[in-house]
């Protein structure tokens, strides 16, 4: 009787496989720093094969170089999710006083982001356009398919010109009253944002051009570590992916219903003016 009072009491005693442990609270600290280099590695896994191929097409001549625009954004893109991996470390090494002053510089970077990425869309679109219009006769057929792909791109890239920075908005205020949002939204913000980098992927299995749900698929896979983990360490789902989805499902839905529509295909050219 007593071996089995013993055993009971020893069995209460045990920690939790995660709740409490020293290895939960390390997690807990690095698994931002990992989601940030795991950002990175998406966002130059896309971009920099894609890079070097179009660098190799402006110099045989076959498209134009690239607008200044383009290096802007690449450079701002860049100094962000920078920005994001020096945040995450400084909060994981306990330095949270120097987090809080460079954090500052997001209210600065993320406005020139959006505003040079609304720049870089139309610039980038009437490239494409031109290209089209002087091409020569057996060439045009598949750059104007081209113009009908890049019309539902536009879809892609107005619906993260609009939660981006609506979603930096909602984690930004968090920063100083709900520590727990304000760390999550500053991951799921930019999120939004990956599939320009994934859809440069060709290599990965994909719905596109003929809708953007794998796309969106894609996007949930690259969240899913930090969801996990917050799912297994807390026992619940943060309300910060409650509100990213209650604002990412509805905007893409619309944008779902829009995609490769004749109303759309027209309505972009009206709104790229040509």
């Amino acid at each position: 009787m007593a071996t089995v009072a013993g055993t009971f009491s020893l069995r209460e005693k045990r920690p939790d496989l995660l709740s409490g442990t020293p290895r939960a609270h390390a997690i807990d600290r690095w698994i931002f720093v990992a989601m940030a280099v795991w950002f990175i590695f998406v966002v130059l896994t896309g971009f920099i094969p894609d890079a070097i191929m179009k660098v190799g097409l402006v110099e045989a001549g076959q498209r134009p170089p690239f607008p200044i625009v383009m290096h802007m954004h690449a450079v701002v893109m860049g100094s962000f999710m920078l920005l994001l991996l020096t945040q995450a470390m400084l909060m994981a090494t306990g330095r949270r006083e120097l987090h809080m002053k460079v954090g500052i510089a997001a209210f600065a970077l993320v406005p020139v982001l959006v505003v040079v990425g609304f720049i870089l869309a139309p610039t980038m679109y009437h490239q494409l356009w031109n290209m089209a219009q002087s091409a020569p006769p057996e060439v045009r057929p598949k750059l104007q398919q081209r113009l009908l792909q890049v019309d539902d791109i536009l879809l892609l890239q107005t619906r993260a010109g609009i939660l981006f920075p609506l979603l930096m908005a909602i984690g930004l205020k968090a920063r100083s009253g709900n520590a727990g949002l304000h760390k999550r939204m500053m991951f799921l913000a930019p999120a939004v944002a990956l599939g320009a980098a994934i859809d440069r992927m060709t290599w990965l299995p994909n719905t596109l051009p003929a809708n953007a749900v794998g796309s969106d698929l894609w996007i949930l896979v690259v969240l899913s570590p930090l969801f996990v983990w917050d799912v297994v360490r807390n026992r619940r789902v943060h309300e910060a992916y409650v509100i990213w989805l209650a604002l990412y499902l509805p905007v893409s839905l619309v944008l779902y219903s829009l995609w490769d529509t004749p109303w759309w295909h027209a309505t972009a050219r009206q709104i790229m003016g040509v």
